[in-house]
């Protein structure tokens, strides 16, 4: 049997709610999550291209077909939306699988329960200006380097590259400047000279010719240079003992997302990109926004499964930088299930 960890709850403050599937609200509050079926999920930016599947899902109308009354939630970084869920504000987070890794050695107990993705989807972008003097990790000693969040995956996955660069996490600043709009001025404005983000930001700059791409993990083969192997990244997560005591519940919402990744892999980016909110596009425009998606599709599965070799490269990406999981004897196979998944499949 897997072990779990009670987590205390805790307010906080600054959740934006976006969408509702019906006019009812509140918690489940049924032991076996047959009762009420309502759940709220936190997502770390849910305009982000790797967690499209999340307002897709809700677009496509899955989460009512199943049966289940989901809330999204945003916040800008995936720091943020894990800081809900152990806070027990959500039941639920779409954001890196890597926090699960992070979270047990801190004494909370949580897993995957659908991954979305076998690459990071993240891309390293350069400034025109710092592009002559950066052009690689190697090159990172001395850089302001932005990220969604401090403690966010995006700020693990910076310090990775440093280190397996030869560059250490003291020679390099990190910066906390989220992503999109935010993003982009701190480069415009060279508060960084360089850093991570996603799309539909990193379509933004390129065709604004702001800055270069240094690194790209948004496809398998990407994730595999960068890192060493896939990379399991967006996903849904949550408690285990939520999982364990609402497993009808968390059926139905496995059911949802895998039928949403099915329908991504025999879909266009044009084709999704009109199911998707206009202003998803961050003002690029409708082609610039599916051009955007179709660059980050190769990152997502099909079907929802953590690749067989996934935990181990974030165990090991993770163990390079960080000094509380260095040491520290992780249970990989506390951090994910494939459960849900393979009944959904």
């Amino acid at each position: 049997m897997r072990a779990s960890t009670r987590i205390p709850a805790l307010a906080i403050a600054g959740v934006l709610a976006l969408t509702s599937l019906t006019a009812c609200g509140g918690d489940s509050t049924s032991a076996s999550g047959d009762k009420n079926d309502k759940v709220k999920i936190m997502v770390g930016g849910l305009d982000k291209v790797i967690y499209l599947p999340a307002m897709l899902t809700e677009r496509l109308g899955y989460f009512k077909e199943e049966g289940v009354s989901v809330q999204l939630l945003t916040e800008p970084a995936g720091v943020q939306a894990e800081t809900a869920l152990v806070s027990g504000d959500v039941q639920g987070t779409v954001g890196f699988y890597d926090h699960t890794l992070d979270l047990q050695v801190k004494g909370k107990q949580v897993e995957s329960v659908v991954q979305f993705s076998q690459a990071p989807g993240e891309v390293e972008i350069v400034s025109n200006e710092a592009a002559g003097e950066v052009r690689s990790a190697k090159d990172f000693k001395g850089k302001k380097l932005g990220v969604t969040g401090i403690g966010s995956s995006t700020d693990f996955l910076t310090k990775y590259l440093a280190v397996s660069s030869g560059v250490k996490t003291s020679e390099f600043t990190p910066v906390a400047v989220g992503a999109g709009q935010t993003f982009i001025s701190a480069l415009q404005q060279g508060s960084i000279e360089g850093g991570m983000t996603t799309d539909p930001t990193v379509a933004t700059i390129l065709d604004k010719k702001l800055g270069k791409i240094l690194i790209d993990m948004r496809t398998p083969e990407g994730s595999k240079q960068a890192l060493g192997g896939l990379y399991p990244s967006s996903s849904l997560y949550m408690q285990t003992e939520w999982v364990d005591s609402h497993k009808k519940t968390v059926q139905k919402l496995a059911n949802a997302f895998v039928r949403t990744l099915k329908w991504m892999s025999t879909h266009s980016a044009d084709e999704i990109a009109a199911k998707m909110p206009a202003d998803y596009a961050q003002g690029g425009g409708k082609a610039l926004y599916a051009q955007a998606i179709k660059s980050t599709l190769p990152m997502f599965t099909k079907d929802g499964v953590m690749p067989a070799d996934g935990p181990a490269t974030v165990e090991r990406v993770l163990k390079a930088f960080n000094p509380n999981l260095k040491n520290a004897e992780v249970d990989l196979a506390k951090t994910y299930t494939t459960e849900f998944v393979e009944k959904a499949n």
